[in-house]
């Protein structure tokens, strides 16, 4: 006969249990039985946040960064609905989580009780499962039923709504609860291509004389960075990123020429527009990544883990494999390991030339004045950052105009990067930086934010401080929503509204909660900050007056020919 326990003891045990080694929120009445049962488990710690929304983007960089689901957890109504904006951003960049929310007493729900509200219909369409858990018989197998939809096929967060007397009241005979579950064995495990499949693609793919490989966020999530460079190498086939899948191979390898957006590079635009054939890998070929579908493309391989992201869109031009990305690069290396050496060297002529643009491109936005003084060009400061912090930093742009200066940034290790797209959440580079000094005290990590999401996220800074780890963060401050202000000078004959604020010290702000901060001003002052916290390795804010007149959407680098 099992001990009897409280339902909230059985959803801590059932976390540990799956792997869980973070539950980052802010408690209220509904979530005590779970939040109380936390203080003395061992392998699990309640992190608490200024505000729900910072704790479900620490769910979403934790999933990013481990591969494994981090929870969140808010109290009714106001709460749940305050990390939903978090649980999108996760959703739809396929970030594995528990979205943890704690309703009223099972016979309330629904009715004119305390912060009411319908937990998993507003939850629902930001998750890939949602459920009710209402009775404590049901809590094991609802918490195994969400770690299997978490992880399985594209992972993204799930959501378990529990009434308050189901993790408060007894459970007489709770079932017994592994220490480390079976499912975390199997669950990641991912399918290999078809072989009839795969001989298909490896005749198409030989030939082409002009073959691209467009990685998406699947790369990341694959963590096939090696084995698509692989591919690269053997069949000599270049590489471009979509806006997600920066971040999934290093920029730096002689094959990878950027990502192709919207706002990508020119050079990653000229080298797709080249293809007369792509290997779309993990990549859904979105709205983003297609400029909403008006993208003229040529014949189209897409592989992807989840076959109904294949031919969703482009459909009469695409051929599909189901199947894991690193599987299907090895495989596909050795289907035409034969003829690699001849497809090589077919390639090779315009594979130079493709150099020879990049490097044209690099050298056109090199630093003109090393030593200027603000306010400052952003891609002058991102190009300065790179200079100074260590190869393993770890880059968090936040949505808005720092993720699209960070395309000058060299990517020189695979998962060393990391930004809010598919939602364009604001408010995620400070929380994500939190989780990630969680996952490692040691590494550098560089949050790189506009005044208006910090402004979206700035009660963050005092979790920071709690926190603590060797995160720096740099400001670019230019007062205002600057990607839609820029937008705005573009489309609306220079007329501007709703996008401007007053001055704000942010390294002010940051040392009354307790992190050290400052205003930098020049280029030599940002290089020698950033070098020295990195060394003491603590918190630091570093706010940066930013040139205003230096318009994302008009940047040469991004909209100009490469050739």
């Amino acid at each position: 006969m099992s001990t009897p326990k409280t339902g909230g003891r059985l959803v801590v045990d059932m976390l540990t249990s799956l792997g869980v080694e973070y539950v980052f929120g802010v408690v209220g009445g509904q979530t005590l039985a779970i939040t109380d049962a936390l203080i003395d488990t061992p392998g699990i710690e309640l992190v608490h946040t200024r505000h729900e929304n910072a704790a479900a983007v620490m769910m979403d960089a934790y999933g990013r960064l481990t591969g494994r689901p981090a929870a969140c957890i808010s109290t009714t109504g106001p709460g749940a609905t305050n990390l939903l904006t978090g649980v999108g951003g996760a959703y739809r960049d396929s970030s594995p989580g528990f979205v943890i929310t704690c309703n009223n007493n099972g016979e309330n729900i629904h009715k004119d009780d305390a912060q009411n509200a319908d937990h998993v219909e507003l939850v629902k369409p930001l998750v890939k499962w949602s459920r009710l858990v209402a009775h404590g018989s049901s809590v094991k197998q609802a918490m195994e039923e969400a770690y299997v939809n978490c992880l399985t096929g594209n992972p993204g967060p799930v959501h378990l709504d529990f009434a308050r007397d189901t993790i408060e009241g007894l459970i007489e005979n709770p079932p017994q609860v592994p220490a480390v579950h079976p499912s975390r064995a199997w669950v990641t495990e991912r399918p290999s291509a078809n072989p009839v499949a795969l001989t298909r693609v490896a005749e198409r793919v030989l030939r082409a004389e002009r073959p691209v490989i467009w990685l998406g966020n699947g790369g990341n999530r694959a963590r096939a960075a090696e084995d698509v460079l692989a591919l690269a190498d053997a069949l000599g086939i270049p590489v471009v990123t979509t806006f997600n899948g920066i971040g999934s191979v290093p920029t730096t390898h002689p094959l990878v020429f950027g990502a192709v957006t919207r706002m990508g590079t020119a050079l990653a635009g000229d080298v797709l527009a080249d293809a007369d054939l792509v290997l779309a890998l993990g990549n859904s070929l979105n709205a983003v990544s297609t400029t909403r579908w008006r993208r003229a493309l040529p014949e189209i391989v897409q592989v992807d883990v989840e076959p109904a992201m294949i031919g969703r869109y482009y459909s009469e031009i695409t051929q599909g494999v189901v199947s894991d990305l690193g599987s299907f690069a090895r495989a596909l290396v050795t289907a035409t390991a034969g003829h690699a050496e001849a497809a090589r060297a077919g390639r090779a002529q315009w594979i130079a030339a493709l150099d020879k643009a990049r490097t044209a491109w690099w050298q056109g936005t090199d630093v003109a004045d090393p030593g200027a003084e603000g306010p400052l060009s952003p891609a002058d400061v991102v190009r300065s950052l790179r200079e100074v912090a260590p190869e393993d930093t770890l880059l968090i742009p936040d949505a808005g105009n720092p993720g699209v200066w960070s395309f000058l940034w060299e990517i020189q290790r695979p998962n060393s990067y990391i930004k809010p797209v598919g939602f364009g959440n604001m408010g995620f580079a400070l929380p994500s930086a939190i989780a990630a000094s969680l996952i490692d005290p040691e590494r550098p990590v560089l949050a790189l934010i506009g005044d208006g999401s910090l402004g979206m996220s700035l009660g963050e800074l005092e979790t920071l401080a709690r926190v603590g780890g060797n995160v720096c963060v740099v400001v670019l401050n230019d007062s205002s929503y600057g990607n839609i202000r820029q937008e705005q000078e573009l489309h609306f004959e220079g007329r501007t509204t709703g996008v401007d604020f007053g001055p704000v010290d942010f390294g002010m702000a940051a040392r009354a909660m307790g992190v050290p901060g400052e205003v930098v001003t020049g280029l030599s002052a940002l290089r020698e900050r950033v070098a020295d916290a990195f060394a003491a390795g603590g918190p630091v804010v570093l706010d940066v007056p930013i040139d205003r007149e230096v318009n994302a959407w008009t940047f040469p680098a991004f909209t100009g020919g490469a050739k």
